[in-house]
């Protein structure tokens, strides 16, 4: 009696799996550790690092709250970085993975090594170094990488106008934040983060009224924001953190409300 050979066993094995994951794939997040049993199994055995930086952008995805772990993103961002260091977005992900663990000096390191290899061509990578700086207190350079990202887009961003007005802000350059915002309200009329900092600038430059009439419109549409959307708005945070993030926003859209009634001298809630 012949006897198969190892590997057809463990391909039988393989397929197996995949199977039962194909069978039971609706009991959300039953079986995410089968999945990930299969997914490792089967990069151990032929990996790459095309392959790992599917699985590292896989479990690095806010809005799959059953498939999200930074640690497996990581592992598998960095055995692409082992198998081929010139792997496309590599080192953005890497950057991104250490400013979530808030690692900033790691992050911009990482950043200005993609920045170096692919410049213009990954135009994302701009708008991460822009983040990274910013959280470091570098405005400056923020805001200058921030232009840079817009002027490389084809279509606006409202993230992207919302974080250069967060800089410009924090770099005291507040008439150009509240210029920067009006343009960007001009296509995102309802967005609430935009909105919510608008009527900060406004405020900053002496515009009390509008400001009360820019932050009551964010309140409107702030509790209108889906926790997917607000996922959407930060890929490469916990799923766990939305409901937060949520009631931050809305948090800071009162107290931006009561710092202008205050000035303003008008306590009603419209």
């Amino acid at each position: 009696m012949r006897h198969k050979p190892e590997g057809a066993r463990t391909n039988r094995l393989l397929v197996g799996a995949l199977v039962l994951l194909l069978l039971f794939a609706f009991f959300d997040g039953a079986f995410e550790p089968l999945v990930s049993w299969y997914e490792h199994t089967r990069f151990e055995r032929d990996p790459s690092a095309q392959r790992a930086m599917m699985l590292g952008t896989r479990h690095f995805n806010a809005r799959d709250t059953v498939a999200y772990d930074i640690d497996a993103a990581e592992y598998y961002f960095r055995e692409a970085e082992r198998i081929d260091p010139a792997t496309p977005y590599l080192y953005h992900q890497l950057a991104r993975v250490a400013f979530i663990r808030g690692d900033l000096d790691m992050a911009l390191a990482l950043i200005d090594i993609q920045i170096e290899k692919a410049g213009d061509s990954a135009p994302n990578s701009y708008y991460i170094k822009g983040l990274i700086e910013g959280y470091k207190g570098l405005y400056a350079d923020a805001v200058r990488d921030y232009y840079h990202y817009v002027s490389l887009r084809k279509t606006p961003s409202w993230a992207a106008y919302n974080d250069l007005a967060w800089v410009l802000l924090k770099a005291e350059r507040t008439e150009e934040a509240r210029r920067e915002l009006e343009k960007s309200l001009a296509y995102f009329p309802d967005n609430p983060w935009l909105l919510n900092s608008y009527g900060v600038a406004l405020f900053e430059v002496g515009q009390d009224t509008q400001a009360l009439e820019a932050l009551r419109h964010a309140a409107i549409y702030a509790p209108r924001v889906s926790k997917s959307e607000w996922l959407a708005a930060y890929p490469g945070n916990s799923p766990r953190s939305a409901e937060q993030g949520l009631q931050t926003l809305t948090d800071s859209i009162e107290a931006n409300i009561h710092m202008v009634q205050a000035r303003l001298g008008v306590n009603d809630v419209q």
